[in-house]
């Protein structure tokens, strides 16, 4: 039985320490589990952390991350517990655990000055939930097509929150689903055929589909408006982007997180999907970069 589980499945994979000496970039150990990291730019550089998306890992960064490091900040991506290369804990995945997540890398890391937190699609109210919890810990805030409004799951994907049920339906269908469903992130996925290829590699590593399932079920993809009210009443200065064609979480969406946060610098990315700085980041990396440099 348990052979037939991981067969349809498809995580075959565990990741042990003999897994992780082949994989490149940084691993710390975490209250929580062991967690993969990267970090450029000069020491002395003010930090901004990189926050990723409800499933998309560290790559998602790949054409923002070093730009900033070369424009003199000190950047840090890493991948969230349950995706990319970090430990798959046997945990309730709710917000709790992402800002935990957060706090106690920068710990480990020693980076004790307020930071920049540059948050994508769910990594945008996960980066925001920890500016409401810590704000004498955030210096800024970049929010990028941000979820936490979106509207509750409708059939099909509301099986997924029965429990047994949503997790047959993801065992069995999630193989194709998820990948295909990242390429709805891109307006032109034909461009970018790396951002779905580079999305696999996760999927093999046992707990993975757990971990998204988890993570779904607490809602925080689209209950979450009070932590963008509390936002809107602080000082924290917050550049919101959005893509203008975005399907994953629609446009109404930013405008209405724009209305709670009305002192929100907002940039609407024309000709993009939910991803803007992945697909264009020569438009949106010096939005970021002259916003942090005020």
């Amino acid at each position: 039985m348990s052979h037939r589980r991981f067969a349809l499945n498809g995580e075959t994979l565990k990741l042990d320490d003999a897994l992780r000496q082949n994989i490149p970039g940084t691993f710390i150990k975490l209250p929580d589990g062991y967690t993969w990291y990267e970090l450029s730019g000069p020491a002395d550089g003010q930090p901004v952390v990189f926050i990723n998306g409800y499933s998309v890992p560290h790559y998602l960064w790949d054409y923002t991350f070093q730009p900033l490091a070369d424009a003199g900040f000190r950047v840090l991506r890493f991948d969230h517990f349950g995706r990319g290369w970090s430990d798959r804990p046997d945990v309730n995945y709710d917000p709790n655990l992402f800002d935990h997540q957060i706090h106690d890398l920068l710990n480990a890391l020693e980076i004790h000055r307020p930071v920049t937190l540059v948050g994508s699609s769910m990594g945008g109210i996960v980066a925001s939930i920890f500016a409401t919890n810590h704000p004498g810990l955030v210096d800024k805030l970049v929010l990028i097509d941000p979820a936490g409004v979106m509207p509750p799951p409708k059939w099909p994907k509301s099986l997924l929150l029965i429990p047994i049920l949503g997790e047959m339906i993801l065992h069995l269908t999630g193989n194709r689903t998820l990948p295909s469903g990242m390429a709805e992130d891109l307006l032109y996925p034909e461009r970018f055929s790396e951002y779905v290829t580079c999305y696999l590699p996760q999927m093999k590593i046992t707990g993975f589909k757990r971990a998204i399932l988890s993570t779904f079920r607490t809602g925080i993809l689209w209950n979450k408006r009070d932590v963008y009210r509390q936002l809107g009443e602080l000082d924290i200065p917050i550049l919101l982007l959005w893509g203008e064609h975005d399907r994953t979480v629609p446009i109404v969406c930013g405008e209405e997180i724009r209305e709670l946060m009305p002192h929100a610098v907002w940039h609407l990315i024309e000709n993009t999907g939910h991803v803007p700085h992945y697909e264009q980041p020569d438009v949106v990396n010096p939005l970021i970069i002259n916003f942090l440099n005020r």
